[in-house]
Formats: structure tokens, sequence, C-alpha cells
């Protein structure tokens, strides 16, 4: 059976049109690395993008770098580029702050947009901790009540007196991809905005949120992105929503003027708006070296690839895994799942541990959740088929 699954994956391999982009990025053969859903590899050139930043930008025309370097513009400028990978059309999305604070932004702006009288705020009852923490605290600010509802059950839960949803668009334990489509388009029925998390999907999948109607979005960069550890968040607000949108951090990078140091504040026009304080200009200009491997690719291939790299990795974990030893969690459905592969393990965190001691690095979600995240950019199928392998060996 190994032998043909590995035949398989070198045939795979060999019309894998994405197979290129691997070099692009700073990965040993030694390592299977199926961890990008959490942090996304180093692309080989930013280090050298990097050195002249902090050399020549920062080191030697140091204040002159806002303007010559165009550092001020960077917020809205790696917004641009990040645009087409979320579906969104130019001057939607801008750069900075953490997914936490664009949360925040996001859910107490859509709030604000409501009528007074909706005053219910529903949340993803399975989200990411943090978007159910910041949905609580949105709530109680703004005095509208908090409800929790399933995905599956947002239809039912939504109604004359909700303001806005929050949502995950791809489950952070399962890799259970939920409907952003009918999901919001249940949400607009009911008079509602639509707030979506796509921290686990954008630059794994199309997400489209201009053809699908989103309101605002708010998003990482350091998973499938591959902006680096602690890169920049993004924040979506679409263009019909801008001129109303109240941000509830009116920093002096969202004055309409910044340098006229006003004591009142005049909101900047478009995306700009969300901006908040000075920019994170290192891991911001890294993040921006970092999305150059996007250029040419085609998110419709990418998700083509991490389908076929997920379903094959359930294949060989049916044939090489003794029975019994994992349950696979992430649903067998295209249409509902992400790009991460979850089984459920009894003694995960040992297993886990012994993988990566072998090579193979995933992680998990305690108790009991094994995770594998395949980023479809670097990587393979006989990286796959080898993590299949070595977990039966582990498990055996």
């Amino acid at each position: 059976m190994s032998e043909a699954l590995i035949d398989k994956a070198r045939a795979l391999d060999e019309k894998d049109e994405l197979a290129g982009h691997r070099e692009l990025f700073a990965l040993s053969d030694d390592v299977v690395y199926l961890d990008g859903n959490s942090l996304g590899a180093l692309p080989r050139h930013v280090p050298d993008r990097m050195a002249d930043v902090i050399t020549r930008q920062w080191g030697e025309l140091r204040i002159r770098s806002w303007d010559e370097s165009g550092w001020w513009t960077a917020p809205e400028r790696i917004g641009a580029r990040i645009a087409p990978l979320v579906g969104a059309a130019p001057g939607q999305v801008v750069v900075g702050d953490s997914t936490s604070v664009n949360v925040f932004k996001a859910l107490v702006g859509a709030v604000r947009l409501a009528p007074p009288e909706r005053d219910e705020v529903v949340v993803d009852a399975t989200t990411f901790p943090t978007d159910g923490y910041i949905a609580e605290s949105a709530a109680r600010l703004t005095g509208r009540r908090l409800v929790t509802a399933e995905p599956g059950d947002v239809t039912d839960a939504v109604g004359p007196r909700t303001a806005a949803v929050l949502v995950n668009h791809v489950d952070y334990r399962t890799g259970r991809l939920h409907d952003l489509p009918g999901i919001t388009e249940a949400v607009h029925r009911a008079g509602a905005l639509a707030v979506w998390d796509l921290c686990h999907s954008a630059g794994a999948l199309p997400v489209d949120l201009d053809a699908h109607g989103v309101d605002l979005a708010v998003g990482c960069t350091y998973k499938y992105l591959n902006g680096g550890p602690g890169s920049p968040a993004y924040l979506y607000v679409a263009a019909r929503h801008q001129a109303r949108f109240d941000s509830p951090l009116p920093g002096w990078n969202s004055h309409a003027d910044p340098f006229a140091m006003t004591s009142g504040y005049e909101a900047a026009a478009g995306a700009a708006r969300g901006r908040v304080g000075t920019p994170d200009i290192l891991s911001m200009l890294a993040l921006e070296a970092a999305l150059d491997v996007w250029d040419g690719v085609s998110v419709a291939a990418v998700r083509a690839k991490s389908l076929a790299l997920t379903d094959f990795f359930l294949e060989c974990v049916r044939a090489y895994v003794p029975d019994g030893r994992v349950v696979p969690v992430t649903p067998e459905a295209h249409a509902e799942r992400g790009s991460q592969v979850a089984l459920r393990c009894r003694t995960a965190p040992a297993v886990m541990a012994e993988l990566i001691g072998r090579g193979v690095v995933g992680d998990l979600r305690r108790p009991d959740v094994l995770r594998f995240g395949f980023t479809p950019l670097y990587v393979g199928f006989a990286d796959t088929e080898r993590a299949a392998r070595v977990l039966a060996e582990v498990l055996g």
C-alpha cells in the first residue's frame, strides 16, 4: 500500500502547477512543515529586503523614509496587495494593528452603522476565543445584548433586533469552512451587518468579499500570507459603508489631516479611516516583501491544490493509521473544508511531540486534537504522504 501511495504522491507532484513556489521559501527537505495555519514559512528574499529597510531606510535616511521610502502610505499600499486575495476592489483594505484590535474596530463600527433599536450582537459560538472576548466587550460598551449561535444556526438567531453578526470563516480547531455567502445573505435579509474573521481562510481559498456583499472583515497575515510572527492584520470596510464608518479607535493616523494636530477629530476618507496610530513599519514592510510570493498566483489554483492535498492526506491516514487511533473531525465535503485537517487523538500532546521530533511539524488544540495545516504554495504531495506515514509509525 505504501509504495502505491508514494508513487501516487510522486505523480501528483509532477503535475502540480504550484510546485515551483516551494523554492521561494526557506524550508528544509528534512522537515514537513504543516503548521502554516499558525505561522507561515519565511520567504527566502525577505531577510535581504529587511536588511535594506534597516540599514538604508532606517539607518541612513531615518525620518526621511516616511516620505522617500513610502512608509507613510504603507498601510493602504499593502492593503491594496491583499485586496485581490480576499476578493476586494481597491480602496477597501487597510493594514495595521492586530487581528484583535481590528475585530474590535469592525464590530463596534458595524453596531454604530446599525439603527439604535437593533440592540443585539450575534457571535459565532465556536469562535476563536479572542473574537468571543471582544464581542462580549463590544456589546457591553455599546449597550447591546450578546447572543451566541452556532454558525449553522445564525439564520434562526438573527432578526429585527440584530445589529451585527461576527463569524469565523474557518473553524480554527476543526478546519470546518462556514457558508460565508449563505450566512451573509441571511444576515442581510434580517437587516443586520455581517462581519467576518478570515484568519484561517485568506490565502488558502477564495473569499470574494465584494461578490458576496460582506460589510466588514478582518484577518491576520502571519498564517497563509506568510507575513512573519506578529505581522500586522488588516481591516476591510466595504466602500458603501466607508463614509459612515465610525471607528471606536480614532487616532491621529486616521485623521483627515494628521499633521494639522487639531484638537477636533475629522475622519479621513476611504480605508484610511481604519488606521489608528503610527504604523509598525518593520513588520509591515516584512509583510509587504512576503506578499511578493503571490505575484502571478491564482487563488483558485491554490484552493484546488489545497483540496487535493487534504483529500490525499485523509486517504493516506485511512490507509496507514491503525483503526480507531484517530478520528477525522474535518468535514469530508469540499464545500465545508478549509485548508487543514484535524484528527481527534486520545494522546494528542504526546503524539504531536513525537511527530515534531521526527520532522513532521503540526500542532494541537488541547485536549485531543492534532492539527495539520496545508499551505499549497510550499507543501507537496510527497510531504503529505510522508506525514501520514510517520503519524502511523508513531501511533503504531
